[in-house]
């Protein structure tokens, strides 16, 4: 396999390679800011990326505080995101074009060689060797949704280079059998109308998560819809992903509709991943199906719920308000003041910001997430490393951060803010053949894009 070497005059940075924390000035403008921010964080994708396989590592920490066998687990779902993370560095020219076309050429071969599970793969790869890296006791196969946030970036992928020359060709080439090969329909254990998270060669169908909305997997179900090699119909996503229409909710919280009842979190809507994992190639822009009329009224009214609740801040922590908000899963802050994970949310507000939350949550909430992106950058330099903002911050507890990254996290932030700026990947991905076919199928109407 081909290794790559990137060093830094491969990577235009705004600020020098020697630098960790970028220079800010309180003068750039709103443009300025994005950009800034979208080079930042294309760094985890590029320059931290594991060296083997060049996808993305689960985590980064620049505290070295991580067991060493870390530094070769790649995440499935997170190097999805990086996919696009990548082809926004590309196409603003952060990063060369060839250069770019050559590392995605490194990774689609690695893919193409991984242990897969009825096509789909694992939630961890071992970067090194392609084996699967068991995520607990039992989830050790496939990992449906996680391979639905990787082959979201594979067709966004695709679309770009498709037209290109031979290299980007046979790039696309490659992207395209790979998520051909994904086996949607098994996931259904058999028949079922409702797709299943995981299956383990050794334990079956044990772990038993029906995919059922709402969550962040309805992207899963578009995928499954879509492909051209093992499809699901129609009635698998209204019953299994839409519960035969008790999906939707007449509840409201500061005077927004929440339209659906998301899972566990029904008063206020469940963390804001939720509102974005799905999103970066799927367009909710005047997109309706039989149940919903307008997916982005859904994750417009989902944001703002959450940015009213920091506002308002019950719990009266410190430092919340208009310009610090956002609330999603990402590391945290233990009572002992240990770092752990979990998915903060209204109904699990622990005083910790997970910067990600409202980054990526610009298509929805323009003005309220520019404020925070501002506000980190000129007024909190301490919460930003190598990478961008790093992935878990709080003022309450006197301007404590984790020096750590998360590609999950960091992979969405570059996506949705291009999507609010231009409409980019959003628009490679529901060009896509494969993806108007699928929507079709499901009754999806867009106001926006021919289907």
């Amino acid at each position: 396999m081909r290794k790559i070497v990137i060093t830094c005059s491969t990577f235009l940075l705004l600020t020098s390679c020697e630098s960790k924390k970028p220079l800010i000035s309180d003068h750039l403008s709103d443009e300025q800011l994005m950009s800034q921010v979208q080079k930042d964080v294309l760094k985890y994708f590029w320059e931290y990326a594991e060296p083997n396989s060049l996808l993305a590592r689960e985590r980064y920490h620049e505290d070295n505080v991580y067991p060493q066998h870390d530094k070769h687990v790649i995440t499935t779902g997170g190097s999805g995101f990086g996919l696009m993370t990548i082809l926004v560095g590309v196409e603003r020219n952060f990063i060369p074009r060839q250069e770019a076309v050559q590392r995605l050429g490194v990774m689609a071969d690695f893919l193409e060689k991984a242990d897969r599970h009825h096509g789909a793969w694992s939630h961890w790869i071992n970067g090194e060797t392609g084996k699967t890296v068991p995520f607990g006791k039992k989830d050790n196969g496939g990992d449906l949704v996680e391979t639905a946030f990787l082959v979201q970036g594979m067709i966004a992928v695709r679309e770009y280079f498709k037209n290109g020359n031979e290299e980007e060709r046979n790039l696309a080439q490659k992207m395209d059998h790979l998520w051909k090969g994904v086996e949607w329909n098994w996931y259904t254990k058999g028949g079922e109308k409702t797709l299943y998270w995981h299956w383990s060669p050794t334990y079956g169908w044990d772990m038993n998560f029906p995919l059922k909305g709402y969550d962040e997997t309805l992207i899963t179900y578009i995928l499954a819809a879509s492909s051209p090699s093992y499809p699901i119909d129609a009635e698998t996503y209204y019953k299994g992903w839409a519960r035969n229409g008790t999906i939707k909710t007449d509840h409201s919280k500061y005077d927004l509709p929440l339209y659906v009842k998301h899972n566990g979190s029904e008063e206020y809507g469940g963390p804001l991943f939720w509102a974005q994992y799905s999103y970066l190639g799927l367009d909710p822009t005047g997109l309706s199906d039989r149940n919903i009329n307008n997916y982005f009224d859904v994750n417009r009214n989902h944001v703002m719920i959450d940015y009213q609740y920091c506002v308002e801040n019950p719990k009266k922590y410190k430092g919340y308000g208009s310009n610090y908000w956002g609330l999603s899963a990402g590391y945290t802050r233990n009572k002992d003041g240990s770092v752990g994970y979990t998915a903060h949310s209204p109904t699990n507000d622990q005083g910790v910001i997970n910067p990600t939350a409202a980054l990526s949550s610009f298509p929805y909430s323009p003005k309220e997430s520019m404020n925070f992106l501002r506000f980190i950058y000129t007024e909190k330099p301490s919460f930003i490393g190598s990478a961008g903002p790093y992935d878990a911050t709080s003022i309450n507890y006197g301007d404590w951060f984790t020096p750590r990254y998360l590609a999950i996290d960091q992979g969405t932030i570059s996506p949705m803010i291009e999507n609010y700026r231009t409409g980019f990947i959003w628009k490679l991905f529901m060009k896509a053949p494969e993806i108007k076919a699928g929507l079709k199928k499901l009754d999806f109407k867009s106001t926006k894009y021919s289907l």
